[in-house]
């Protein structure tokens, strides 16, 4: 129990480092390392309930910038995907779509990251309501295969070459909606037991602590420097889903 609690502190730590940093990619780091020696059933609620507490400690700062109507619309697409995830992740070739998004990610991280090692100037894509809502569809799709929500918000966010602030006051908020309900099924299904929350509390002041040196980072982070962090972590994260 207590080496599991260990790496399970270390993992938080790590994770909500980049998180506060970047804005995403707690769930995905945290697992990345957990997922080597702690069951899944352990490491789902206590990834859940980290995602939920390192997002909502910088949301309030966000709160002004959040665009409402926006966020509803790519809110209330995802919440259509999710059930098409867990009917693929049921009956569908999941590990295939997982595949296929990590391989997505991987590419578009890769080539934007050499387009700023060459200093070309980033593409110009548009957003549209019917791109928001394409996106937060598979958004909820992924979310329902595995707990995937913020990766490709991530990357719509970075395509659109959004300033800092916006990025983080479009991305934070889904994660923590999306999370939110996530740990609502993960307690109807009986998966926050006394072991894992036992984890959670003792991974708690980690988890704190590397969100605070996280958030205290992005503050100094020029708009440059956020970006490489932004498609460094969606280039791990694609390799990770690929693993």
């Amino acid at each position: 129990m207590w080496s599991e609690a260990a790496l399970v502190a270390g993992a938080c730590f790590v994770a909500g480092f980049c998180s506060g940093m970047a804005g995403f990619a707690f769930v995905l780091v945290a697992a990345g390392i957990l997922l080597h020696a702690v069951p899944p059933t352990l490491t789902a609620p206590v990834l859940v309930l980290g995602s939920l507490i390192s997002q909502g400690m910088s949301l309030p700062m966000l709160w002004k910038q959040i665009e409402w109507p926006r966020m509803r619309f790519f809110v209330g697409l995802s919440l259509l995907g999710v059930p098409v995830g867990l009917l693929v992740l049921a009956r569908g070739p999941a590990g295939m779509i997982v595949g296929f998004v990590g391989l997505l990610l991987v590419v578009y991280a890769g080539y934007m990251l050499a387009r700023i090692a060459l200093r070309m100037a980033p593409p110009e894509v548009r957003g549209s309501r019917a791109a928001d809502g394409a996106i937060g569809f598979a958004s909820g799709i992924l979310g329902g295969i595995g707990g995937y929500v913020g990766a490709l918000p991530a990357m719509w966010s970075d395509i659109q070459g959004w300033p800092k602030d916006r990025a983080r006051a479009f991305m934070q908020p889904f994660i923590v909606f999306m999370q939110a309900l996530t740990s609502v099924g993960l307690a109807l299904a009986g998966f926050f037991t006394t072991q894992s929350l036992i984890l959670a509390a003792l991974a708690t002041p980690a988890l704190v602590l590397g969100t605070w040196l996280g958030l205290r980072a992005y503050r100094v982070l020029p708009a440059q420097g956020f970006r490489v962090v932004l498609l460094g972590l969606l280039l791990v994260s694609g390799i990770s889903l690929l693993v």
